[in-house]
């Protein structure tokens, strides 16, 4: 079988001019595939960045096959991290680092925590708001081979109302103060929001964002007002139709996250002041709850932590971890769909699977929270026919840690393996270097 496979392959190789490499096989001493079946001793087939097929046992390698034992590890699709932040990553200097950091600084910088995030195991994210230019610039890069990072699918610049948690002008004084639009992502009013979602479009985004509600770290006193109408939150969501993309949604307060479950968004992003109603509509919606649990925890900490956070913001973070804990583990008993995400850049890049942790003590059972950071990201993230799963004709994205994280969770913590596309890029824990890009 394996033979024809081969022969069929190269027969479409040489019609089309396509060159072809030898077959990587990995041998992989437990497998977890993105559903609930759990194999031992299974044989990965991989040609050409793909998965042509899995044999139960341990294929024996032909001449010219790659073959990489991985019989003491348990071997998993790549992770999904559904809210990152890779142009930043907090610290006591985030709120004065945009006066002295230039763009290609970000950028730069960005790059750095995007190869973190991809040796951590994480081999896809979704990129939910930045500066509108970062993210599209960081996601041509990595495609290009220019540098190291995980598969992006970016949001660009976060859409808010004026004065709203994604206002970029907020906190500023003076000649800062502007007075910002749909193209900064600020609206007001239905045609305005129809203007910025085509804007994004224009930008390059792949899917919308928006701050439905006040924010935990944003220089404003309410972290869970409403901050959007009904109306224009319609106008949001069916321009996002569209033009084909999903819409997440920032919330921390109920009402904002009751209007946006109601206009039919994709995802609501930390969730913190659930109600059993929302949840019950969130059931009937088909809406995700995307927990970023490992933000909570952070930002609680180091509200602890005397004149690390401006006083508007200190008392929002300090309340916050708790409430999201308890939110987590009534929505995990109350069947709400759930996607694994961090919203790292609070925390640092790299730690993301600590959220696997929060996960199971919030009540999640350990495979469940694997397939919350595979199968179920990937239906989120529609892409569930190429990504999130091992199994013939999926992208080869394959991570895999010594042990058993069905029987001790925090070695998603330590991943020794991590491939995409095909390609490796760590291999008995330590990085593997890349030729240099075209």
């Amino acid at each position: 079988m394996r033979q024809a496979s081969q022969l069929l392959l190269l027969f479409v190789l040489f019609m089309t001019g396509s060159s072809t490499q030898a077959d990587t096989i990995i041998h992989a001493g437990r497998l977890i595939d993105g559903t609930t079946n759990v194999r031992s001793e299974c044989s990965l087939i991989i040609v050409d960045g793909r998965i042509q097929q899995i044999d139960e046992g341990y294929t024996a390698p032909e001449k010219g096959d790659t073959l990489i034992s991985l019989t003491q590890h348990t071997v998993m699709p790549g992770l999904m991290d559904m809210h990152t932040h890779l142009m930043s990553q907090h610290s006591a200097k985030s709120y004065s680092e945009k006066f002295f950091m230039s763009k290609p600084e970000y950028a730069l910088r960005s790059t750095v925590y995007a190869k973190r995030t991809l040796l951590a195991g994480f081999t896809t994210v979704r990129e939910v708001g930045d500066d509108g230019t970062n993210g599209v610039a960081l996601r041509k890069a990595i495609n290009q081979g220019w540098v190291v990072g995980p598969r992006i699918y970016t949001a660009g610049k976060s859409l808010a109302t004026t004065g709203g948690h994604a206002d970029p002008t907020n906190g500023l004084s003076g000649d800062f103060r502007k007075q910002a639009g749909p193209v900064d992502g600020v609206i007001n009013g239905a045609d305005e929001a129809r203007k910025a979602v085509r804007q994004r479009y224009k930008d390059g985004a792949d899917l919308i964002k928006l701050t439905a509600t006040g924010g935990v770290l944003s220089l404003a006193k309410n972290g869970q007002n409403p901050q959007f109408t009904d109306e224009e939150l319609e106008a949001i969501v069916s321009t996002a139709k569209d033009y084909g993309m999903s819409v997440a949604v920032h919330a921390h307060g109920t009402e904002g996250m009751k209007r946006a479950v109601l206009a039919g968004v994709d995802s609501i992003e930390h969730g913190t002041y659930m109600t059993d109603e929302v949840m019950d509509l969130m059931n009937r919606q088909g809406t995700w709850l995307v927990p970023t649990l490992m933000a909570g925890a952070w930002v609680t900490r180091k509200a602890e932590e005397p004149d690390y956070f401006p006083p508007v913001v200190r008392p929002k973070a300090a309340a916050i971890g708790p409430v999201m804990r308890s939110t987590f583990a009534r929505a995990v008993k109350a069947k709400v769909k759930i996607a694994f995400g961090t919203d790292s850049g609070v925390s640092a890049h790299g730690d993301n699977a600590d959220e696997f942790l929060l996960m199971v003590e919030g009540g999640m059972s350990e495979l469940d929270s694997i397939l919350a950071a595979t199968h179920e990201a990937s239906l989120l993230l529609r892409v569930d026919k190429e990504l999130g799963h091992l199994a013939p004709g999926y992208f080869a994205d394959v991570v895999a840690v010594k042990g058993d994280p069905l029987d001790d969770i925090s070695l998603m913590r330590s991943v020794d393996f991590v491939m995409k596309n095909g390609t490796v890029f760590k291999q008995n824990g330590q990085e593997v270097l890349q030729p240099d890009a075209n």
